[in-house]
């Protein structure tokens, strides 16, 4: 593998993790929202990481047909998806946004698994970070020996 490729692999995954992290700091911001521009409460948010292919399509395709595996180059966010579970009910008669039952719609956003997602794109990124560090002092020794 290419000291380029290297980089170029590292970086999507730095990038897709940051979005995945400013959509985590979303849902942790609007946990109490129960006004949306849609109407009703704010609806979680997810990211859906897909792996993205080197070479043109026509590369793709003939070393998959000659028993290869066509090598990924990197990850990228290909959608994000709203949370189908339903929102919380929480009966509160002296909100503004109550039903004639006093019920209150909250978000279907748990701090627990959000904090908990947090944590875990925090660590990837540092992951991606160190391997991209490792590979920087590679290069630096390769340079190094070639003097």
């Amino acid at each position: 593998m290419d000291i380029d490729r290297l980089f170029s692999i590292v970086g999507s995954a730095l990038t897709a993790q940051r979005q995945r992290l400013n959509i985590i700091a979303g849902n942790l911001a609007n946990a109490g929202s129960t006004r949306s521009p849609d109407g009703g409460p704010y609806i979680r948010r997810d990211v859906v990481f897909q792996s993205t292919q080197q070479g043109s399509p026509f590369n793709q395709v003939f070393s998959v047909a000659f028993g290869g595996v066509a090598e990924p180059s990197g990850v990228r966010i290909s959608r994000i998806i709203e949370d189908q579970r339903p929102s919380r009910q929480v009966y509160d008669p002296k909100h503004p946004d109550a039903d004639d039952k006093g019920f209150v719609a909250m978000p279907n956003v748990n701090a627990i698994e959000e904090m908990t997602n947090l944590l875990s794109t925090s660590r990837s990124y540092e992951a991606n970070l160190a391997v991209l560090d490792a590979g920087k002092r590679m290069t630096l020794r390769i340079l190094d020996l070639a003097r």
